[in-house]
């Protein structure tokens, strides 16, 4: 998420403020003190090469009857109060299905569509690790308040644990593989415990934290301030297409990957503990966004691999 304007999703504790802020407040101190030793971002061209086989069956996640396996989650009557709310309650778990989240036919197939009005989750009921996840999203142009002047944002947030709603009353704690115009295939760690590694350049084109992802650059965990790293590239097709998300987890490493280009490459994935020490991040649910557009999700289909493949600089 990270051109002028976008935020994305759940987890950082600044993302309201940062919107508000753009271009208006004097340079955080403790935010330019941990960029310090950023590289200049250099641009690359990014290939995926030694591509795992499967090592099972493909398991689809959408079962083409209804949405039985996933369990729905909603956030606030007003969306504006996500990253801000001291007082409202969530609307909560929705058993009985909500309009939010809906399976509809698209093109001749089972398709999941997110309304986007009300923010929310739609999670799935297993626990994954060491797969490739492939699917394919399409927006269809349609934005809603308080995202009506913002890019279309959603998100697919992998390794989700806890409670529904955790965080900002609206989302599990995960890693997100952010969906996001201009910005999808950034990372987001969603829930302040959640600390992945990844490795940077300083690209003063974006709003702050500034950081894309690079190949050979500084390594750092992903935390607040510094609460995203941007994708190397966009590789997004225009809005009203259908666009491919790979996305390749092998213990607490993973990769995302956006019509055929990797755009984010991640490693040890931890959760911080109470005692502050770090616990591997291995698996999880799986969780889509209801974020202020509706988009449309078909062919998620999960294949179980044994090792990752190699992104490398062409």
């Amino acid at each position: 998420m990270m051109r002028l304007g976008g935020v994305g999703l759940a987890t950082a504790v600044l993302i309201a403020s940062t919107f508000l802020s753009v271009g208006a407040k004097e340079a955080d101190p403790v935010l330019t003190r941990i960029l310090a030793d950023d590289p200049i971002y250099q641009p690359q061209r990014l290939i995926l090469t030694d591509i795992p086989s499967p090592v099972g069956p493909p398991v689809n996640l959408l079962n083409g009857r209804d949405l039985s396996d996933w369990d729905i989650w909603l956030g606030y009557p007003d969306p504006s109060v996500t990253y801000v709310n001291r007082t409202a309650q969530p609307i909560g778990a929705r058993p009985n299905g909500d309009p939010m989240f809906t399976l509809v036919t698209l093109d001749g197939e089972p398709t999941l569509r997110v309304d986007g009005t009300t923010w929310g989750s739609i999670v799935h009921r297993g626990h994954f690790g060491d797969y490739h996840l492939r699917l394919e999203f399409r927006w269809s142009g349609k934005r809603h308040a308080p995202r009506l002047d913002l890019p279309e944002n959603n998100g697919l947030l992998y390794h989700s644990f806890g409670q529904p709603g955790s965080v900002y009353g609206t989302w599990m704690p995960s890693v997100e593989f952010e969906i996001m115009r201009g910005s999808t295939g950034m990372v987001v760690p969603v829930g302040t415990m959640v600390k992945p590694m990844t490795n940077v350049g300083r690209d003063r084109t974006l709003i702050d934290p500034q950081r894309r992802f690079m190949v050979g650059g500084r390594a750092v965990t992903v935390e607040a301030p510094a609460w995203n790293v941007e994708a190397a590239s966009d590789a997004e097709r225009p809005v009203g297409e259908w666009n491919i998300l790979d996305l390749y987890v092998l213990g607490n490493r993973s990769i995302h990957v956006v019509n055929g280009v990797p755009v984010m490459e991640l490693r040890n994935l931890s959760v911080q503990q109470p005692d502050g020490s770090l616990q591997p991040l291995t698996h999880g649910r799986i969780q889509f966004q209801s974020e202020g557009a509706e988009t449309f999700f078909r062919r998620i289909i999960l294949t179980p691999i044994n090792r990752l493949p190699r992104v490398r600089v062409q």
